[in-house]
């Protein structure tokens, strides 16, 4: 892709890309293609952090962020942009104050809300290259169907514990998400960051490697990783490249698409952790309150923790049977048939797989913890760590 809108550089601007300029592949050209740039952020969190950062300092002319989450304190270990003092303001608007004291020449627009149906169309078709940085597949597809049928280039990549990936996906030259990923995992399949965890440094290195993609698109120079998925494992330090190539059966860009409009994937990626958004007791679910009612009353409960261990050493329910969800199978004899069993996890999407199995296994008195061990903090005993 070249981006060939130019605009002329200030002084100020002259000296501040100095480094820029004196790069025969960037020169004064180059920086006025970034600064007649725009890019649509989706996401300002672990990912979007150093895309915001970056993507800044280098000199594009307009970033649109769109997130509607708020900072919390877990989000700190990764999410650079953000300081302690942003903690509980929306992200946008952190992301935006920071990159102002970073590069006043930027124009930042915020789109406080979620990247939705509604908007998706409206939000993409006003930019020339969207980077995706979220963490859930209903927005990925979302970004790449949006990213498809509007014509503009979709810089992906994902972070999961130690590895990442990358890609540029441009059905004018190659493939889509799609092609690579044609359907979203069944819900609870794939548990997110915030129940398996992330290295704190990989969304840095992922992050910086999608805006070094973008770059590249916008001054057109270099081969960028259009048809290529690029594959990150932090624990041994390598990168491995896979080619990936159009399916002409995919559902969006292929020959005969079946998506031409935008839609939302129904997946459950995650459970909410605010207490206040959790459901009433019933057959499935206890919430916090009825189940420390029900310990307290002497009733005949077993407690079961499916976490992994490493996680027991940050917060823990006392008086549990702790079996990992993905060893349950195996240790059924372990648990007793005569009681009633509430198995929890961080946030609840383990134990709903947990309870599923039990039930399939004969245990029928057993149900999920709502909102997990940080929902019990939030609502029950605040003297609890939340992570």
């Amino acid at each position: 892709m070249h981006v060939l809108r130019t605009a002329d550089l200030s002084r100020e601007e002259l000296q501040r890309y100095a480094r820029h300029l004196t790069l025969p592949d960037v020169g004064p050209a180059g920086q006025r293609k970034l600064k007649a740039a725009s890019v649509l952020l989706v996401g300002a969190g672990g990912l979007g952090s150093p895309l915001g950062l970056y993507l800044a300092a280098a000199g594009v002319g307009r970033l649109g962020i769109v997130d509607d989450d708020v900072v919390d304190e877990t989000n700190l270990q990764r999410q650079v942009i953000h300081g302690t003092g942003a903690v509980g303001k929306l992200k946008v608007e952190s992301a935006a104050q920071r990159i102002a004291d970073l590069n006043p020449h930027v124009e930042v627009i915020t789109y406080p809300f979620r990247f939705g149906a509604e908007q998706a169309l409206a939000l993409v078709a006003d930019y020339d290259i969207v980077v995706d940085g979220s963490d859930n597949f209903p927005t990925r597809f979302l970004v790449n169907d949006a990213c498809v049928i509007a014509g503009k280039p979709n810089v992906y990549g994902s972070v999961y514990r130690f590895e990442g990936q990358a890609s540029v996906f441009d059905t004018r030259h190659g493939p889509c998400y799609r092609c690579v990923f044609p359907h979203p995992p069944p819900p609870g399949a794939v548990p997110s960051c915030a129940e398996g965890g992330v290295l704190g440094v990989l969304p840095g290195i992922i992050g910086l490697i999608q805006a070094t993609e973008t770059i590249k698109l916008i001054i057109g120079k270099g081969n960028p990783l259009i048809g290529r998925l690029l594959i990150f494992d932090a624990l041994e330090m390598r990168f491995a490249t896979l080619s990936i190539a159009k399916d002409d059966a995919c559902p969006v860009c292929g020959i005969n698409p079946s998506i031409t409009q935008v839609r939302e994937e129904d997946v459950q990626c995650d459970v909410p952790q605010d207490s206040s958004q959790l459901r009433a007791d019933n057959d499935f679910e206890i919430t916090p309150q009825s189940l420390r009612a029900k310990l307290d009353s002497g009733e005949p409960i077993e407690v079961l923790d499916v976490r992994e261990p490493v996680e027991r050493e940050i917060a823990t329910l006392a008086n549990t049977i702790e079996i990992r969800v993905d060893d349950l199978a195996e240790h059924l004899s372990d648990l007793p048939r005569d009681k009633e069993i509430v198995a929890y996890c961080r946030t609840g999407v383990r134990s709903a797989r947990a309870v599923q199995l039990l039930r399939e296994a004969g245990f029928a008195r057993t149900r999920s913890l709502a909102g997990g061990i940080n929902a019990w903090s939030e609502s029950v005993d605040p003297t609890l760590t939340r992570y």
